[in-house]
């Protein structure tokens, strides 16, 4: 697929959010190779543009229309309308179907084929769940959407990857989510998708433990013994190149981090500290084991940054250019495989 444009689906998020303004920031700088076809209701970005202070052209996306690069000022839109007025920086309950609306819509344009991945804009849950609708996070909804038991969040910054066994559950459920079959699918897909999505022939995984020092030799929970250590046997007995379980404290050490392709952490905030310590604003956010590409920003709505122009395009960029990386990486191994 060298030298084509690809057409990447491109959701907002929350509409009193940072979103709108990261889209129009970006698309000055998008790649040239790119065509960014966004999920949402183009007045939206017609009146957060007048806010700005940017031009805002808006066509209506056509799926049969060949694919063109993405110009500064104008925005080719699927819309998705509204359902209530947007009071900038105010998220409110009446838009959260609406928010869903543009995941939707943007799922089933992924999986016929008109768009070649799909990158989104920071949501927010609590509105979502305030609106009366279950939602923990996009992670869990598109997995929902697409119909996978399983999926894996893994964040990237650099060559920094870090991928988590469970996601947006309380700290006091992660022991009890941990299980062989939880962790071993863990593995398989993140082995899969650093091979596949990423091209890494072998990858190297290190593991961390759940508790302290990696359990202590039992003194400081069974979980290493009872859970982690047998899955991690089982799949290096299959070929997997696995190290651990690590303590978690010392495995992020500048050497650590050179000796893997990826870590599996056992919960959100064991892991994802560090990663956004080191690239916060220029990470990405990818769901693996979908049926489809999906990246997002590393950030929140920043409802007080909203319209002020202020707002920090790096993220933004950095997951459609992810996108774009993994959708031809896909390509060329289809191209490949029909050879």
């Amino acid at each position: 697929m060298s030298g084509t444009v690809l057409r990447i689906a491109v959701t907002p998020g929350e509409p009193a959010g940072i979103g709108a303004d990261l889209c129009l920031l970006a698309q000055p700088h998008l790649p040239a190779d790119i065509e960014p076809v966004y999920i949402c209701d183009p007045a939206l970005l017609e009146d957060r543009a007048a806010r700005l202070g940017l031009p805002a052209r808006i066509h209506r996306f056509d799926p049969a229309a060949a694919p063109r690069p993405a110009t500064p000022g104008t925005f080719c839109v699927a819309e998705v309308a509204l359902h209530a007025p947007v009071s900038c920086g105010v998220a409110a309950p009446g838009n959260a179907r609406y928010v869903l609306d543009t995941l939707d819509r943007a799922v089933a344009g992924c999986r016929d084929g008109q768009f070649a991945a799909l990158v989104t804009g920071p949501v927010h849950k609590a509105v979502i769940n305030d609106a009366g609708i279950p939602f923990s996070g996009h992670t869990e909804y598109l997995a929902a959407r697409t119909g996978c038991a399983e999926v894996v969040m893994l964040l990237t910054a650099g060559s920094l990857r870090v991928a988590l066994v469970t996601t947006h559950v309380p700290l006091a459920a992660v022991s009890g989510l941990i299980t062989r079959a939880r962790l071993r699918r863990a593995l398989h897909i993140l082995h899969h998708d650093l091979r596949t999505r990423f091209g890494i022939a072998r990858p190297r995984i290190r593991v961390c433990g759940l508790n302290p020092h990696a359990g202590e030799g039992g003194h400081l929970g069974r979980e290493e013994i009872e859970t982690i250590i047998p899955v991690m046997d089982e799949l290096r007995a299959a070929g997997m190149d696995l190290a651990g379980p690590l303590p978690a404290d010392t495995a992020f050490t500048p050497a650590g981090i050179a000796a893997g392709d990826a870590f599996l952490t056992m919960y959100h905030d064991q892991g994802l500290p560090v990663l956004k310590h080191v690239g916060f604003g220029r990470a990405v956010n990818i769901t693996l084991g979908l049926p489809l590409i999906r990246t997002s920003v590393d950030h929140g709505t920043a409802l007080e940054l909203a319209g002020t122009g202020h707002a920090d395009t790096g993220s933004l960029l950095a997951a459609v250019r992810c996108a774009a990386d993994m959708a031809r990486r896909a390509a060329g191994a289809t191209d490949a495989d029909d050879a």
